[in-house]
């Protein structure tokens, strides 16, 4: 049987840019094997499958995958999915369409497209999940899982510390961006701290010419990416953490935040935190995204 595939940058105004994902449309059919065998395929960090929705009045189930697992919800498969779904949508007559609502194993997904000249060209997601904050590790756990100094890692706003809005990460702020641009992950430090803490990935940042500007790496070799070009699920955690942190009990702020540039597949993510009585309401993760491919997947009957 067939199914059709788009692949697209997320997070780049230009192709072969930022990260890239595999969307597989009319994925309804497909057992979460042959998902898997898929995702597994394309060797993306993640692929998205599209299906009907449980609930009416959402737009699509959407299940993600990477290589090696199903995750319950990602950023940058969110963005690409909804600029795709939208694309094709609109290439067979339909009017333009505002936001979608994405039903995925955290939660309702809730996306606001953007468009410039009537096209659709990103999206804006809304986080399923409020923040939460997991456990902390050592300066130098944190140290010895990006192959760095003690003294690279700082702990004045945060610890090395677990969060969530629905995947859970390592947030760990480094002191430089040299430091940031030296990391690298260490496996067996992945492998004997990670697991323990219910994560399998480090997002590793570090504050640009604001408190607000951000330049990160993430690593998650335990799901085979060593390295990703944009991690918009661990951004958002992220900044949930740092507005959370923030002395403004009401406050709506933005995020600049760039990543994947020291392994040349440059992104930029734009996030926004909504502060009400002291604790973070909501969080926004934004980009764009650029079509690439397009094709036919030839799936072995099972």
């Amino acid at each position: 049987m067939q199914r059709r595939y788009v692949t697209i940058d997320v997070f780049t105004a230009r192709a072969f840019g930022g990260n890239p994902l595999a969307v597989v449309l009319d994925a309804q059919g497909l057992s979460s094997s042959q998902m898997q065998s898929i995702a597994s395929e394309f060797n993306y960090s993640e692929t998205t499958f599209v299906l009907p929705a449980a609930q009416p009045g959402n737009t699509a189930h959407v299940r993600i995958f990477t290589a090696r697992t199903e995750v319950p919800f990602a950023g940058h498969p969110n963005i690409g999915t909804a600029v795709v779904v939208a694309r094709e949508l609109e290439a067979t007559g339909r009017a333009p369409i505002d936001s979608f609502t994405f039903e995925e194993k955290a939660g309702v997904v809730r996306i606001r497209l953007l468009r410039e000249v009537n096209a659709v060209v990103g999206a804006e997601l809304t986080a399923p999940q409020p923040l939460a904050i997991g456990s902390s590790v050592s300066v130098e756990d944190a140290a010895a899982c990006l192959s760095l100094a003690k003294s690279d890692i700082v702990t004045a706003h945060h610890a090395p510390q677990v969060v969530s809005v629905g995947l859970p990460f390592l947030a760990v702020e480094l002191a430089s961006r040299e430091a940031l641009r030296l990391a690298k992950p260490n496996f067996a430090a992945h492998e004997r701290i990670l697991p323990l803490l219910g994560t399998d990935a480090v997002y590793s940042y570090c504050r640009g010419a604001s408190d607000q500007e951000l330049h990160a790496r993430a690593f998650a070799p335990l799901d085979a990416s060593i390295e990703d070009p944009a991690t918009g699920s661990a951004t958002a955690a992220t900044i949930a953490l740092l507005a959370s942190l923030r002395p403004e009990r009401d406050a709506e702020i933005a995020w600049h935040v760039e990543q994947g540039v020291d392994m040349g597949r440059a992104s930029l993510l734009l996030g926004r935190t909504q502060k009400r009585d002291g604790v973070v309401h909501a969080v926004h993760i934004a980009g764009r995204a650029v079509p690439v491919m397009h094709g036919c997947l030839d799936v072995p009957s099972v």
